[in-house]
């Protein structure tokens, strides 16, 4: 007879560790800014992988504000930390708002493409689109930065976070007064978004661009 832990294994034995490591590299879209915290779409994510019995252990490393230059900056000390299985970026809207080089932000979002593939890890990035206020040939060559990076750089892509929130006609019904960010009823319909690519990422279907 064996000892204690029979044939069942040791009773007390720590849990096995998450098959995937998701780090989530974002500004406050993915920060629940202004939202009660849980309610936000990576929170919600992380919800509906648990539900699904999906082995995934989750950082969430966005913060408000946050710009493609600070997500650089910020990126190596997380992956030596974390060790990330997969990495999903969701930056450059606060670029577009700050009025920075469109140049130097594709520069940013290939670095962190890159150290996070030389670390093993898969990526998912995140587009977004800027209002028409900003001019045609800028929100174009925004929302180009996003699908021409994730074509070069071989990488999943999800091209609008917010398509079917701030693109509805009673858009203004599902922000925050400062018209930026989404309430927390939005953040259901962020994750489905987001979710097709990046469901498929964790379970070896990357879609390619």
């Amino acid at each position: 007879m064996a000892g204690a832990a029979g044939w069942w294994g040791d009773a007390h034995a720590a849990p096995a560790a998450a098959k995937h490591r998701l780090l989530v590299m974002g500004d406050s879209l993915s920060a629940e800014y202004g939202i009660a915290k849980g309610s936000g779409w990576v929170a919600l994510a992380t919800q509906r992988m648990a539900a699904k019995g999906m082995s995934v252990e989750v950082t969430n490393a966005s913060v408000s504000g946050e710009t493609t230059s600070g997500g650089r900056a910020r990126l190596p000390a997380l992956l030596e930390a974390h060790r990330p299985t997969h990495v999903v970026i969701e930056l450059g809207a606060n670029d577009a708002l700050r009025g920075l080089s469109l140049t130097q932000a594709r520069a940013n979002l290939q670095a962190m493409i890159d150290a996070s593939r030389h670390s093993g890890a898969k990526v998912l990035l995140i587009g977004m689109m800027v209002p028409p206020n900003f001019g045609r040939r800028y929100s174009e060559s925004f929302a180009a930065m996003f699908t021409d990076l994730a074509r070069d750089a071989h990488v999943a892509l999800v091209p609008f976070l917010l398509k079917g929130v701030a693109d509805r006609p009673d858009a203004q019904d599902w922000f925050q007064p400062d018209h930026l960010h989404p309430l927390a009823k939005a953040h259901p319909l962020i994750l489905d978004n987001v979710w097709p690519a990046l469901s498929a990422l964790l379970l070896g279907r990357q879609a390619r661009p």
